[in-house]
């Protein structure tokens, strides 16, 4: 696949030796957007605090407040009031997923037409699981007949809601999108799934966790089922946990350089898939201690080359691939075909960037093999994918002349990456 290029990239920087430091990752992008929707359509006006600031949150909150949402912030913390939901209004859902699977169900709820469009592969991205689930739930929708953006969303101020089957194994957004907004609904929803197995289970779990923190009566006793009562949605005050899917990247520097590196605030539980660094990184060769500061990785000199299934955090796989191209034997990362219709077809552009460089990757029905072989420099393509980035990254760490293009796309769950990474990988030439 051909990735859009710039004619230079972000010089990756290597370190002088074994990594070692101290990170903060900001609030989860997956938490602090279903807390923004949740606060929307609940009974009283709610904090937040930790909210992460970047483009999919920013996203959100503009889609949010286009539907008569208030949402004001003053030294760090955001209050969101609930609002009579209206329209018109158009939504930029740019390239996040969140806002453009979980906002139609809560513009349903609206009086008004309500559009919907985003970035350009934003418009190649199914919605057709999502609109169809919505039609059989009494939502008008048009979309001539495409399934995907642009698409409106004819709002009557209310929705019939019960009981609606589809097909969640493309994404378990289709779930929580439904699941977020059910209890607004009439009769509330009752979500069942016919299909393969749904990726990402974990965050349907925090989408569940979420809404009965809530007061909402959710029954999720019956495999591939989610029952959700009507009632009301109480305002919560709530303080969000950090980004472990965004802290992989510096958790890989401390693996692949030999170094130590921890990221604070880890939480002792949690609905994260990216709690999975802690099993994932031991099965590296590395070492993996969490206690009250945060979640620490030792490098032990050698990455392993490991077996995976990500099936529940498909998320993390680019990093991953990208600490097992430099390991010392083949890997397998599988249950991840789902990422095919991501930001972009993650598979085909880790399999089409690292073999650029020299490596020996193939795709498989679900996932990719990685057979480690010497790398050499080159400009690895982001295809506008932060994800992809974070794996650039990893990738300079060991390989000299690596540039990676777009470095600015990371903005997209964390803004300051750039400085923070360079900060950590070369801390004497950042003083």
């Amino acid at each position: 696949m051909a990735a859009p290029r710039f004619p230079t990239g972000w010089p990756a920087p290597r370190p002088d030796g074994p990594i070692t430091g101290q990170v903060t990752v900001p609030g989860s992008k997956s938490i602090s957007n279903r807390a923004l929707v949740l606060a929307a359509i609940a009974d009283a006006p709610s904090t937040l605090s930790g909210l992460l600031a970047a483009r999919d949150t920013a996203l959100m909150r503009a889609a949010l407040a286009s539907l008569g949402v208030d949402i004001i912030e003053s030294d760090g913390l955001v209050t969101v009031t609930p609002g009579s939901l209206k329209g018109p209004a158009a939504i930029d859902c740019g390239l996040a997923g969140t806002v453009m699977r979980f906002v139609p169900p809560v513009a349903a709820l609206a009086d008004g037409v309500i559009t919907f469009d985003g970035d350009p592969y934003a418009r190649e991205r199914p919605m057709n699981v999502v609109l169809g689930a919505l039609r059989d739930l009494g939502v008008q929708i048009e979309d001539e007949g495409t399934g995907r953006m642009p698409y409106a969303v004819n709002g009557t101020g209310s929705v019939r809601g019960g009981k609606v089957t589809l097909d969640a194994s493309g994404s378990s957004q289709f779930v929580s999108a439904l699941l977020l907004a059910g209890a607004r609904y009439d009769e509330g929803v009752d979500i069942r799934h016919d299909g393969k197995p749904v990726p990402s289970q974990p965050h349907i779990d925090m989408s569940v966790a979420m809404l009965r923190e809530r007061g909402v009566q959710v029954d999720d006793s019956d495999p591939n089922r989610w029952v959700v009562l009507p009632g009301p949605i109480r305002a919560l005050d709530t303080a969000i946990e950090p980004d472990l899917s965004n802290a992989a990247p510096f958790l890989a520097a401390a693996a692949v350089t030999g170094g130590s590196v921890t990221v604070t605030g880890w939480p002792s539980v949690t609905t994260q898939p990216g709690d999975q660094l802690r099993d994932i990184f031991t099965r590296f060769g590395a070492e993996v201690s969490l206690d009250g500061t945060g979640l620490t990785v030792t490098g032990t000199g050698q990455v392993h080359g490991v077996d995976l299934d990500l099936r529940d955090a498909g998320e993390l796989s680019p990093v991953l691939a990208a600490v097992a191209a430099l390991a010392d034997g083949p890997s397998y990362l599988r249950g991840i075909g789902h990422l095919r219709f991501h930001e972009t077809d993650r598979l085909a552009a880790l399999e089409t960037e690292l073999n650029a460089l020299g490596g020996d990757v193939t795709q498989t029905a679900d996932g990719l093999e990685i057979r480690p072989r010497a790398l050499h420099g080159g400009l690895f393509g982001t295809y506008h994918d932060h994800r992809m980035a974070h794996a650039a990254a990893v990738i300079g760490l060991a390989v000299a002349g690596l540039e990676i293009e777009n470095i600015g796309t990371t903005a997209k769950t964390m803004p300051q990456f750039p400085g923070v990474w360079s900060a950590l990988v070369r801390p004497s030439a950042a003083s």
